[in-house]
């Protein structure tokens, strides 16, 4: 109610709050803000350090034009966000800037309440730490790094990710084909209910997992992968990724099992990959996972023939 009236008095005019961690909205310089903070006479930006070290988020009005919200997501309390999300049904603006600090701020602009509370509960979801396995590892990379990097071919599936606000449709399997990723393509299905995640598509340049696999695997469990070990272990990311709706960038070291015509056991992998996950008119969500062999500058291509693009067509559609 206290969030409603300060909207409604403040009227056409400039409107700046917090939130703090357990989704108190206060003043800045007001005596509700500083015993918030734990500092009645602070010399130094107690908004900022709120901000960065306390979970509190900013949230400002101007002229009920734009709404901008400033968070650091990674402290950021649940309480705390769905107060903002409250604000931003009452606001009235017509556009909305997330302000948020990584390693460094970033910013984005959404034209709907919608999207913009969808967007921070993505920035604001846990950081899914990976399940331990002494074959395989993990090193999570950032993603703004990713994209600042031109030469990176990893980068245009991100640019198209976050274009579409992340929904799913026919021109995310034209872009990999037009720039040869599609080989290293592969998408896992992951349902609300938190089901297993299931395979939807096996791109050609997966040869270690098997040609017969590469067919009958499409609609199993990603866990029932012929390496088991690591089917149990990359589940876990398609299905952290689908759930929270953020984005992983990793690069990633082992040894798998290789199922190809050579007949290889093991093979050392080094190698990036970027996983993505993309709503769909169904409660599944697609996480697609594309890699890249690390060092390299380009994707491993194998052309695409007319008929997988095909399947795969009929597949997304």
């Amino acid at each position: 109610m206290g969030s409603r009236l300060a909207l409604q008095e403040a009227h056409l005019h400039q409107l700046t709050m917090l939130v703090t961690a357990d989704g108190e909205c206060v003043p800045p310089d007001s005596e509700s803000f500083f015993a918030a903070l734990g500092d009645h006479n602070p010399d130094y930006d107690a908004i900022g350090f709120a901000i960065r070290n306390l979970g509190f988020i900013k949230f400002q009005v101007f002229d009920r034009l734009v709404a901008e919200i400033e968070l650091h997501p990674r402290n950021v309390d649940l309480r705390a966000l769905l107060a903002v999300e409250r604000l931003l049904g009452e606001a009235g603006a017509k556009l909305f800037r997330i302000r948020y600090l990584d390693t460094e701020w970033h910013s984005e602009i959404s034209p709907s309440v919608e999207h913009t509370a969808a967007r921070l509960h993505e920035l604001c979801a846990p950081v899914f730490d990976p399940p331990g396995n002494e074959r395989f590892r993990a090193e999570l990379q950032d993603f703004a790094t990713l994209m600042r990097d031109t030469h990176n071919p990893l980068r245009l599936l991100a640019q198209k990710w976050r274009a579409s606000f992340g929904v799913f449709d026919r021109n995310v399997i034209s872009l990999a084909v037009a720039h040869h990723l599609l080989p290293r393509l592969v998408i896992a299905g992951v349902k609300s209910d938190k089901s297993d995640p299931t395979w939807r598509l096996i791109g050609e340049g997966h040869k270690w997992i098997g040609t017969d696999y590469k067919v009958h695997g499409l609609g199993t469990r990603v866990a029932d992968m012929p390496d088991k070990d690591y089917g149990n272990w990359v589940a876990e990311f398609y299905r952290s990724v689908g759930t929270s709706g953020r984005p992983r960038y990793d690069f990633v070291t082992g040894s798998i099992r290789y199922e190809d015509e050579n007949g290889k056991p093991v093979k050392p992998v080094r190698y990036e990959r970027l996983m993505l996950p993309w709503k769909t008119p169904s409660d599944e969500v697609f996480v697609t996972g594309c890699t890249r062999k690390f060092g390299t500058d380009d994707i491993p291509s194998l052309d695409a023939d007319e008929e997988g693009a095909s399947k795969i067509s009929a597949m997304s559609s």
